[in-house]
């Protein structure tokens, strides 16, 4: 018995690409939220208003 289209169908098939994509764009977000972190703790201290000093004391 041979195998319907292809040497690798199995892998090709539409759930795979689906499954695949989405692998890719997980992996993508969390590329991006790992380079956000990593700028965050870059970034200089804010500055806070007048009102928002004097509301903290």
């Amino acid at each position: 018995m041979t195998p319907p289209m292809g040497k690798f169908d199995r892998r090709n098939s539409m759930k795979m690409r689906r499954r695949k994509a989405q692998a890719k764009k997980k992996g993508r977000a969390a590329k991006k939220v790992e380079a956000r972190k990593s700028r965050v703790g870059a970034a200089p201290a804010k500055r806070t208003t007048k009102k928002s000093a004097a509301a903290s004391t």
